[in-house]
């Protein structure tokens, strides 16, 4: 099964805690803290395999998390870091951040990609030892990792697309200029997925070429395979567009030729204006009475397209229409390599200047994210910890807002889990 798009929820691993202890040792008199600092989380890292050619992997597990980091430990000993977690994916593959469609990255060059990052690790109370806090017996909580929904997006890395309606040849083409050996019938959509093979013309000069499956009118608008499979022609450099001529179908050559390009353009503009080289394939069934093969060129040159003679299936043209294509490519920029669009957020740490208070009644709710990493930190059981947080409370002007909005003594004032009776 081709599978080529799909969505994915990837995780950092969440920071270890930093720890409470203190140094004991016979002889040594007041060893002070020496809570070890909790480990990293593990990232998640996406990696190119060229062993890789479709997503498949990626439908039957939607969920990636990297390994968490160890909890800080005494003597000083900090925990392990996580393990990261390394996601292989094909060359060519394009990531989108799924809120925004915003491309993040676009895994064509060969280097790893941090998607998600590990959260750190907390501090052990070592870290918060001073000349007046000489035993803290509170220490930070881990951070989270980064969490965020991805599109993965392949799109193949080719020279050259094949283009055409369905049983117009493209498949035998690419069979007999190739080691490509795509299933090859005499009805429509006989090829369900794309199809790549690497063309050698002559000594050093190679091309890889694309069989996208059979484009239909209304393929931009969801009908038949072809917009499913028409973003595997966005990095192609140049369009090889195969026209049945000999009318066995029934079909007109002019009509088809206008139908494909119409699509190409509803698709993307960008993609209509890509050079293209026509392919008048099935010349060898051409009925000696028939005008299909003049109306084509002189309408293809027209539209400023050189047009070649082939039979796909007697190979008839097929050298000399390889050599002018890899001829063209020459004077062709390189496969395209998209720029990323998203701009990665600040991670949220929360400001102690926006929390929020809601008055109900007696009862005062104060709520927040730096408020709730600060609980994180703090270790109600001990005095000194509980002094540290009443400390912060007053350096962020919580309390003077508190009596601006009007508490009274003896009102509750509930933060998260915790509640207290506030006194002047």
């Amino acid at each position: 099964m081709f599978v080529d798009k799909v969505r994915i929820s990837v995780s950092g691993g969440r920071g270890g805690d930093g720890a409470v202890a203190f140094h004991r040792e016979k002889y040594v008199a007041a060893g002070g803290p020496d809570g070890g600092d909790g480990g990293h989380g593990g990232s998640v890292i996406l990696r190119i395999s060229d062993h890789l050619s479709t997503l498949l992997d990626f439908r039957y597990k939607r969920k990636y998390s990297a390994q968490a980091g160890a909890n800080g430990q005494g003597r000083n000993m900090s925990g392990k870091r996580g393990e990261n977690l390394i996601i292989q994916v094909p060359r060519g593959t394009v990531v989108r951040d799924a809120e925004s469609n915003q491309i993040i990255v676009d895994m064509s060059t060969g280097e790893d990609f941090v998607i998600a990052k590990g959260g750190r690790g907390g501090w052990g109370n070592g870290h918060f030892a001073t000349a007046t806090r000489q035993v803290p017996r509170f220490a930070k909580a881990g951070l989270p990792g980064q969490a965020r929904d991805i599109v993965l997006e392949l799109k193949l890395l080719a020279d050259v697309g094949l283009v055409g309606f369905p049983n117009v040849g493209k498949s035998t083409l690419l069979s007999v200029t190739s080691n490509a050996r795509p299933k090859i019938a005499n009805y429509h959509f006989t090829t369900l997925f794309p199809n790549l093979g690497v063309i050698y013309v002559d000594e050093g000069v190679s091309f890889v070429m694309a069989d996208i499956p059979g484009i239909i009118e209304g393929a931009a608008a969801g009908a038949g395979l072809g917009h499913d499979f028409l973003r595997h022609i966005d990095r192609c450099r140049l369009l090889l567009h195969v026209v049945d001529v000999s009318g066995s179908e029934g079909r007109d050559p002019v009509a088809d030729f206008d139908a494909i390009c119409a699509e190409l353009k509803n698709y993307s503009v960008d993609l209509s204006d890509r050079p293209m080289i026509v392919a008048a394939n099935k010349c060898d069934l051409l009925p000696p009475d028939s005008d299909n093969l003049e109306r084509l060129r002189q309408h293809v040159e027209a539209a400023g397209c050189p047009l070649y003679e082939i039979s796909a299936g007697t190979t008839q043209g097929v050298k000399a229409l390889m050599r002018v294509t890899a001829e063209k490519l020459r004077t062709l920029p390189p496969v395209t390599v998209y720029e990323p669009e998203y701009v990665e957020p600040l991670p949220p740490t929360g400001d102690s200047s926006q929390l929020e208070i809601e008055h109900l009644g007696s009862t005062w709710v104060v709520s927040g994210l730096w408020l709730e990493r600060l609980l994180g930190s703090i270790n109600f059981d001990d005095y000194e910890s509980r002094n540290y947080f009443d400390q912060q409370l007053r350096k962020c002007g919580l309390f003077d807002r508190l009596e601006e909005m009007g508490i009274q003594d003896g009102d509750t004032v509930s933060i998260y889990e915790l509640e207290f009776e506030y006194q002047k």
